[in-house]
């Protein structure tokens, strides 16, 4: 299942800067625009599955999970 966040961008001097709206902590800085979206999606990913085994390891060992739609 895709999900989609939004990227805020600008170019500040020499670098690009952005970061995902949806989700704090998730931001990133490079030299182009185009690396710099590469940069947050890898980041966005990380950081997601990070949460992911955070969430886990701390309702182990009795719990279920159930999917949230907005």
């Amino acid at each position: 299942m895709a999900n989609t966040y939004t990227a805020v961008t600008k170019q500040d001097g020499g670098w690009w800067i952005g970061w995902i709206e949806e989700v704090p902590g998730v931001n990133c800085q490079e030299r182009s625009r185009e690396a710099l979206l590469c940069s947050l999606r890898t980041t966005l990913a990380e950081a997601l599955e990070l949460n992911r085994e955070d969430a886990i390891r701390s309702a182990i060992p009795d719990y279920t999970e159930e999917l949230v739609t907005l």
